[in-house]
């Protein structure tokens, strides 16, 4: 998965950038980046308004989310900001010179880090169970082709414990012979059955340390992780692993010609003071609200009503149930404990259920064929 997204001929090596791909929310409409660039100024009022206020934009892609939030500034803020893209593939070449375009976050930064669909493709192992209830890890090809390694073990087996619990062996009641009934003795000799053969988990510790990292990073301020995710107890029973190239869903084949991606286990990334909300709810705080125009406007100024009108439906698509209203956001405050996140007109600080969870482990993806 690193070497197909990553590598030198990677799926975000390509010139045409992920846009030619996929449609995120930053695509979808500038009220997002606007969205982003009110959050932005709420943490910029919450920290006293410092000399420099810094936009970090993780996984920047071309650069379109940093360019519309630093563009949506009011004056006296874009005069102390400072963008930052944080992406792995080249800079464009007609991004503004005033975005430092960066391999990793800058140390110790104020201001906003936002990483909108990043975790989902730091790369991770899968795991799956096998015909005799073992929890093993999937191996794959360039090709595709797939097939079950080793037991998961270690730090990766603590985490399923904790995060995506996979079930095992179970016995069934079989038939005897001519029988109408069954008994728990004729499963024994041979009629067991593994509860969930076929079951898949996604094992994030490597998404948990990627963010803890890049929280890290920040000196102080908040940092945000938007993503297509799952939490604690309804975790999809096969995994989400899936690839796009064109608009359109793929197989994932990991040769570099599509994005590989699966939704992220936000609530095992969360640290201590986080909140978890929908983007609908988070974009709704920040103005994003779909409301229609008043019809009287069509008659007092029409083009501002079809303005209006089109922006309505821009907002509706951010906030969709079933569609991008459906992402969560993870706020993560630093260094603003005193004021957390109701100071910026996202609520309390807490991430009520989320248990708690180990330091997070870095886990390198080995680099070769199978992995």
């Amino acid at each position: 998965m690193e070497e197909a997204l990553y590598g030198p001929s990677g799926f975000y090596r390509r010139p045409e950038g992920p846009a030619g791909h996929f449609r995120t929310s930053v695509h979808a409409s500038p009220l997002f980046a606007e969205a982003v660039a009110r959050l932005l100024c709420r943490v910029d009022e919450e920290l006293g308004h410092p000399a420099e206020l810094a936009f970090v934009d993780m996984a920047a892609g071309r650069g379109e989310l940093v360019t519309g939030v630093l563009r949506a500034l009011p004056p006296e803020v874009a005069s102390r900001a400072r963008g930052y893209a944080v992406e792995r593939a080249g800079r464009p070449r007609d991004l503004d010179h005033r975005i430092e375009w960066l391999a990793a976050p800058p140390e110790g930064v104020t201001g906003l880090l936002f990483a909108n669909e990043w975790l989902d493709n730091v790369p991770l192992d899968i795991a799956e169970v096998d015909s005799e209830g073992v929890r093993r890890l999937v191996l794959v090809r360039r090709d595709g082709t797939e097939r079950l390694g080793d037991p998961v073990a270690g730090a990766d087996a603590e985490w399923l414990d904790e995060w995506w619990r996979l079930p095992a062996v179970r016995p069934v009641e079989g038939r005897a012979e001519g029988s109408a009934e069954g008994t728990a003795e004729t499963a024994a000799e041979g009629t067991a059955e593994t509860a969930g053969e076929g079951l898949r988990a996604e094992i994030g510790l490597p998404r948990d340390a990627a963010w803890a990292s890049a929280v890290a990073s920040l000196g102080r301020g908040l940092a945000v992780a938007v993503d297509y995710a799952h939490l604690a107890g309804s975790r999809p029973p096969f995994g989400t692993l899936t690839g796009f190239r064109e608009g359109r869903e793929t197989t994932p084949v990991p040769d570099g010609s599509c994005d590989i991606t699966a939704h992220v286990a936000l609530d095992a990334c969360a640290l201590p003071g986080a909140r978890l909300l929908a983007q609908r709810d988070a974009l709704r705080a920040l103005g994003v609200t779909g409301a229609r125009p008043p019809l009287s406007l069509a008659t007092a100024d029409p083009a501002a009503y079809v303005r209006a009108l089109a922006s309505a439906g821009e907002a509706a698509e951010l906030t969709a149930p079933g569609g991008l209203g459906d992402f969560r956001w993870l706020l993560q405050p630093v260094g603003l404990a005193a004021v957390g996140l109701a100071a910026v007109g996202l609520g309390p600080v807490g991430l009520p259920g989320a248990p708690g969870s180990p330091a997070p482990l870095l886990v390198d993806v080995p680099d070769h064929e199978e992995q």
